[in-house]
């Protein structure tokens, strides 16, 4: 009998992870970041004792989280209208969550800073050497940034309509970053023709306007020419 309301008593146990798991965003989030520091740290040559740390302050942050879940719930359960001593207990809560978080920042760096920082140069230097990556980099720059406007402007689809133009901004940072890496007018002058006829068919399909467009041109130059300036 005590068999078995230990195994009920691991059941129940997983049950609540795995809800946690399934509702919580922030659960899964820490989770991928726990997954990929332990597999990260199978190329390190870390002590038992850097180890150890390091699973203690992941299991601090998901037990926070999951402490975290478990009081917001109950709130939610006993609190129906709007209290603001509720409201003070789920901030306080939330707090010990933020706090575990920047702890382990802090235990990331402190363990892994000195470990890291060789293969950084090593990348940053690559980076310089290989204007493609530059042009990777320079892209997702611009696709965030333009993500971020739609968001902050509230207009459109990620992709589709709203300020600024997503296409444009691509377009205009690709032609540009070939500008950077052939040094050639001819070639230059094509590329930026071609985003031309990519804002242009924005424009005259009435997915965007002139102004959205225009701004997602700068955007796409200006950021571009930024990172070119920064990193080779």
């Amino acid at each position: 009998m005590k068999s078995r309301n230990l195994i009920d008593s691991f059941n129940y146990a997983i049950e609540g992870i795995l809800h946690v798991f399934k509702t919580q965003r922030n659960m899964k989030i820490h989770f991928a970041i726990a997954i990929a520091v332990l597999f990260f740290c199978l190329f390190l040559d870390l002590t038992r004792v850097e180890f150890v740390i390091i699973l203690f302050t992941i299991s601090l942050v998901l037990i926070a989280e999951m402490i975290n879940t478990a009081i917001e719930t109950t709130i939610d359960m006993l609190v129906r209208n709007y209290n603001p001593m509720a409201k003070i207990a789920k901030n306080v809560a939330a707090g010990a969550v933020l706090i575990a978080a920047v702890n382990s920042v802090l235990v990331a760096y402190l363990i892994f800073f000195d470990r890291v920082n060789p293969w950084t140069k090593i990348v940053l230097v690559k980076i310089r050497e290989s204007p493609i990556h530059v042009t990777v980099i320079s892209i997702l720059v611009v696709v965030f940034l333009t993500l971020i406007l739609k968001v902050y402007f509230k207009k459109g689809t990620p992709m589709r309509g709203g300020m600024p133009s997503a296409h444009s901004a691509i377009a205009f940072s690709v032609a540009t970053a070939i500008t950077f890496m052939t040094a050639n007018a001819f070639i230059s002058t094509l590329s930026f023709l071609l985003a031309l006829m990519v804002a242009e068919s924005r424009v005259e399909g009435k997915i965007h306007t002139f102004s959205q467009v225009f701004v997602g041109a700068i955007l796409g130059i200006l950021f571009t020419v930024l990172i070119f300036q920064i990193i080779r």
